[in-house]
């Protein structure tokens, strides 16, 4: 439980948090960043971890010059591709496994159901979109591994949407993070960058249930 709003106040105040790390870590907090996209991109047990709001609050203290956005830019993306990348080969070579064995409590049935359906709905561009909607990008490569999806064209798109994600949203903090209404109010922005991105699951899961109910 402690863990868990540890995790909540990471991603709440993660201006904060981040301010904090340059401060104690200095260049090291590149690294740290790394290890955090990977992480959420590379391994289906840490979905919990932030994404959006991450790029987001990097880029903003960058434009304030405590960190460099082209470093960040550079870095996250790596960190981006290498993380679906290992969690396409994890879901290929071990995912049904690891799925039939329940020994991973964090890997929820509903969320791989909701990965498939995404994936399904969409084929190969599912590992595009899937950057800018939070736990189903940690699912997607892991179902196309699953599904032994051609890995030249999951690279592709692995690409692709990796570049646009890290981008976007590194540089929305670098030109908008610091304007004064939203400094101000960064936890509300966070907050709203966290449910823009969830709204195409709760579509999706209403959709499927009005479709059951019929």
């Amino acid at each position: 439980m402690e863990f868990i709003s540890g995790i909540i106040s990471f991603i709440l105040h993660i201006d904060t948090h981040l301010t904090d790390l340059t401060s104690t870590y200095g260049a090291l907090t590149y690294g740290i960043l790394f290890l955090i996209v990977f992480a959420e991109t590379g391994f289906v047990v840490t979905p919990f971890l932030p994404g959006d709001s991450l790029l987001f609050a990097a880029g903003a203290l960058a434009a304030l010059g405590t960190m460099n956005i082209w470093m960040i830019v550079g870095i996250l993306l790596a960190a981006a591709i290498l993380g679906d990348a290992v969690n396409y080969w994890i879901g290929h070579f071990f995912g049904q496994k690891i799925i039939e064995s329940k020994k991973f409590p964090l890997i929820k049935k509903e969320h791989i159901d909701e990965a498939q359906k995404f994936y399904n709905k969409y084929g190969g561009k599912a590992i595009m979109l899937s950057r800018f909607v939070p736990i189903v990008r940690t699912f997607a490569p892991f179902i196309a591994g699953i599904g032994k999806m051609n890995y030249a064209q999951f690279l592709m798109y692995n690409v692709l949407g990796g570049t646009v994600w890290i981008l976007l949203f590194s540089f929305a903090g670098f030109f908008f993070g610091n304007i004064p209404s939203v400094k101000h109010n960064f936890t509300l922005v966070i907050l709203g960058i966290i449910a823009i991105s969830v709204v195409p699951i709760i579509f999706e899961t209403l959709k499927a249930k009005k479709n059951k109910n019929k």
